[in-house]
């Protein structure tokens, strides 16, 4: 006697074993704020000006509908609000039967898998995945490292001593120098203090040669970066 865990797995192999019929899986990944084009084309490259076709994500929500020269955008309703104003498709492409979408300023909630179907012609798969991109969230997040603040602690004409200061982050962050190439300037493990469940974090390092120097805070469980920087002028 089969259970109902065993109906919903025979369930969900049949699903997916009838999608792998109908046709190819693609894989598109963009970052995070990027626009993704996601591909569908029929074969025979027939005109699809006059006929139908209807984009869903994870097989529920209506991403785009078109049918005939009427879509989403210009009288169809029920495309749900999370694609609304986002997405567009390739009228001029249609004649050679490419029904491909764009989906602009991608979130990550947008990583899914997405279908489009043809009625009574084929349905083509496609898995998107949107990467989280490392920007400055401050303004966003609760929790944000804010800016650095750099000081210049001691210098002769040979050498600066600069002290970089992050303050009242959380999570805890990764504190870091790097010069004007975005290279990684090696430096002492920094001290780090945790007051209220907020973190202090001093990063110490001497600077021999002319140049512009950063003072970067990342935090990557929620995708924060921000960064300070100072330009030295060593007379050495």
């Amino acid at each position: 006697m089969r259970t109902s865990l065993d109906l919903c797995v025979c369930l969900l192999t049949l699903c997916v074993t009838t999608l792998g019929r109908t046709g190819p899986g693609v894989k598109v990944v963009v970052e995070e704020d990027s626009d993704a084009v996601l591909p569908c084309s029929l074969s025979t490259k027939e005109d699809i000006t006059g006929q139908a076709f209807d984009w869903r994500k994870d097989f529920q929500k209506k991403v785009f509908v078109y049918d005939s020269g009427l879509h989403s955008n210009n009288g169809f309703i029920g495309q749900d609000e999370q694609f609304k104003g986002r997405v567009s498709h390739f009228q001029d492409k249609l004649m050679n039967g490419n029904a491909s979408i764009k989906i602009q300023n991608t979130k990550m909630a947008d990583s899914g898998i997405y279908s489009c179907f043809f009625p009574n012609l084929q349905t083509f798969i496609i898995h998107l995945l949107v990467e989280r991109l490392l920007k400055d969230r401050s303004g966003e997040t609760t929790g944000a490292s804010p800016k650095p603040r750099i000081t210049v602690l001691d210098e002769t004409k040979d050498w600066s001593l600069l002290q970089c200061e992050v303050r009242g982050a959380f999570p805890k962050p990764k504190v870091e120098w790097q010069d004007n190439a975005g290279n990684i300037l090696p430096a002492e493990e920094p001290p780090v203090l945790e007051r209220g469940g907020r973190y202090y974090v001093t990063l110490i390092y001497t600077v021999t040669r002319t140049g512009c120097y950063r003072c970067v805070a990342t935090q990557e469980e929620i995708s924060h970066q921000i960064y300070s920087e100072m330009c030295v002028q060593l007379n050495g």
